[in-house]
């Protein structure tokens, strides 16, 4: 039996996860870590930091699971997109990391948008600009520390510093680098235009691979400090949507996953590329070789840990759903744009609004509304799917929201979709492992790991009648943002 390693260099934590050539998990172990935020829209990080956790994560996996250890072929990456890692001529950290939640680049954002263009940057990138990306991060470095910004000899993404350190090389993959807004997506290569625009070199920007590649070998003084014995291969793995999509099996043409975490996505699969034309949803490499679309909203459930936690003020978020009766029904609504939004509106200064209550309005209609605001939210990317002609029967679901029976029969029947729940819920770390399984040659490709992996043990069956029903409250709904847009503005 052999054995890889996933780690998910996440926002607020590093996870790894020990798994077996059978896909099961054999242990798991996670250390969380601080966001430095020195004004009101930064956030930031200490690579190093990230770094030790890093070691102190596997070298804890490394002492409970001595046997299997030994035996560790490869280890794979998930990790938090769009950041900003700069290194000098002697690889040092320059700075601390820009994350993807930094909200300091609205002017170069409007920059990148208004004057390059939004149709140049989607036939440069196939994306827009959003604030969260590199490439605005860079022009705000190039102005606003232009003594730094000349020191950049490398420029990385957080997960692919931690594979610097442990291989040596300086390595990216397609799908974390296809929200840098430096990539060529279709072509899968770095734009030259975007590289002009953003003022540095070529030679800055990391190899690219595929997330199932090998980009080398453990450094010996690095294996030695982990407990490893022998080869270990270094794989490039993938931005963590792309990593979470290969451990929920969201590989090949068409199939589709959910993710009800702090933030949710809606992640589609395909073997051919394709944009629409507002860019409302991002058009990526996808980490099996493909492509993919994705529509990320910035609070889902997030909006109900808001609406229970500092709202109704209570942390049995189940018993506030058992008195929701009627599905449907709901005259109020909810527009979940607590923290702005970016999928399908890109617009920063958007927040939440509850409309439609009367003297009858319960606690919980609104309950009821926060959950279908955040359902429907995920249907306008949906929508944008369909209008590109990607035909979608089912999906599959996770993250902390989809441990509600009641908000996975919201969504099945505001989407009409089968929804699938899958036997694992580690998402980003346990796809990291398959990818690294794949490199090893444990599987013949990704689409082959996932569908003998990956289990399905429950499927929730959307009803016509209530489909019906939700197609008429989310024509409503889809009213509700164009009227208040303006608003927004003036009350910043």
């Amino acid at each position: 039996m052999n054995y890889y390693l996933g780690v998910d260099v996440g926002t607020s934590s590093v996870k790894s996860l020990l798994m077996d050539s059978e896909g099961k998990t054999v242990g798991t172990s996670q250390i969380g870590y601080d966001i430095i935020k020195e004004k009101l829209q930064y956030a930031e990080q200490d690579m190093e930091k990230l770094w030790e956790a890093t070691k102190e994560t596997i070298t804890d996996l490394v002492k409970r699971y001595p046997e299997e250890s030994a035996k560790i072929h490869g280890i794979g990456y998930s990790g938090q997109m769009h950041g900003l890692v700069v290194l000098d001529g002697e690889d040092q950290v320059i700075r601390p990391a820009i994350l993807w939640n930094d909200g300091r680049t609205a002017k170069q954002t409007d920059y990148l948008n208004q004057v390059i263009g939004k149709e140049k940057l989607s036939e440069y990138t196939a994306n827009i600009a959003f604030a969260g990306f590199t490439a605005p991060k860079l022009l705000w470095m190039k102005e606003e520390e232009p003594e730094n910004f000349s020191k950049i000899a490398k420029i990385m993404l957080p997960k692919d510093y931690i594979a610097y350190r442990l291989s040596g090389v300086h390595c990216t993959d397609y799908s974390d680098a296809s929200g840098m807004l430096l990539l060529d997506v279709k072509n899968r290569k770095w734009s030259d235009e975007m590289i002009q625009i953003c003022g540095i070199r070529k030679e800055m920007l990391p190899d690219l691979y595929e997330s199932y590649e090998a980009v080398g070998a453990i450094l010996p003084e690095v294996a030695e400090q982990l407990g490893f014995s022998g080869k270990v291969t270094i794989v490039a793995g993938a931005g963590d949507n792309a990593a979470a999509a290969v451990g929920t099996g969201t590989v090949g043409d068409g199939k589709c996953n959910i993710s009800l975490g702090t933030s949710g996505t809606i992640f589609i699969s395909s073997k051919k590329f394709g944009v629409d034309e507002h860019n409302g949803l991002h058009s990526f490499d996808h980490a099996d070789g493909h492509y993919h679309l994705m529509g990320c909203m910035l609070s889902a459930a997030s909006c109900n840990k808001w609406w229970m936690d500092e709202i109704i003020g209570t942390d049995q978020y189940q018993e506030g759903q058992k008195e929701i009766r009627e599905l449907g029904e709901n005259h109020v609504f909810f527009l979940p744009y607590l923290m702005g939004e970016r999928s399908t509106h890109n617009n920063p200064d958007a927040r939440g609004l509850f409309i439609g209550m009367s003297m009858d309005t319960t606690r919980a209609d609104m309950t009821q509304a926060v959950l279908e605001g955040v359902a429907f939210a995920i249907r306008d990317s949906f929508e944008i799917a369909k209008s590109l002609g990607i035909r979608i029967e089912r999906t599959k679901i996770c993250g902390g929201g989809a441990k509600s029976p009641l908000w996975k029969k919201i969504i099945a029947n505001v989407l009409g979709l089968k929804v699938d729940v899958i036997e694992t819920e580690e998402g980003p770390s346990y796809g990291g492992a398959i990818l690294a399984a794949v490199a090893c040659g444990e599987y013949g490709s990704v689409e082959e790991a996932a569908e003998k992996l990956i289990k399905v043990v429950d499927t929730i069956e959307p009803d016509a009648g209530l489909v019906r029903k939700y197609d008429e409250r989310y024509e409503k709904f889809v009213k509700i943002y164009p009227a208040v847009r303006e608003l927004y503005q003036e009350l910043k």
